[in-house]
């Protein structure tokens, strides 16, 4: 079994298996963010929930929206703290707090990067998700030795630029698994 002691598995890709039995994860693929021995966290990238202004999104978060424009598409990143936005990006783009996650994918919560989306001058590529998947302490590792999830490296197609609809059977082929 693997454990956070041996192998991180930030930077990987979590695919839900056919085993998963939580409705909430069926068929989800997850880029891992943290993973210790205190846990792990990641955000769900194929789970689109609404395309919405900018402008709109940062006036209900209480946010300068002068000068922003466009619209953009939100993610659930998981059930843990809905209320909580994440934003995934290209790592070229950095912001004091910014997450590196592995040199070609970073994450920020700081609303200035929704500012300088929409201001243009934010990263070339992102994903904006709306709460995030936690596990507690060995239990993510439980799961694994469960099968319910299987895992691959990240890559940033599949992240940003894959449709949507295909990301999972995407991620599964390139793990190696079959439906």
């Amino acid at each position: 079994m693997i454990t956070p002691g041996d192998v991180t598995l930030v930077g990987q890709l979590l695919i839900a298996t056919p085993v998963m039995e939580d409705p909430r994860f069926a068929r989800t693929v997850i880029l891992m963010v943290r993973h210790s021995k205190a846990g792990a966290m990641g955000i769900a990238i194929n789970r689109p929930i609404a395309q919405r202004p900018l402008v709109d999104l940062l006036r209900a978060m209480g946010q300068d929206e002068s000068g922003v424009d466009g619209t953009i598409g939100i993610f659930a990143g998981g059930p843990v703290q809905p209320q909580i936005g994440f934003i995934l990006h290209d790592a070229e783009y950095n912001l004091t707090g910014t997450i590196d996650i592995d040199g070609r994918v970073a994450v920020t919560s700081d609303p200035q990067i929704l500012r300088d989306i929409g201001r243009h001058a934010g990263p070339r590529k992102y994903l904006v998700a709306f709460g995030y998947a936690g596990w507690g302490p060995r239990q993510l590792e439980a799961e694994l030795a469960l099968h319910a999830w299987v895992t691959t490296a990240e890559d940033p197609d599949l992240v940003f630029d894959t449709d949507r609809d295909t990301v999972w059977d995407a991620a599964t082929a390139r793990a190696g698994h079959g439906r």
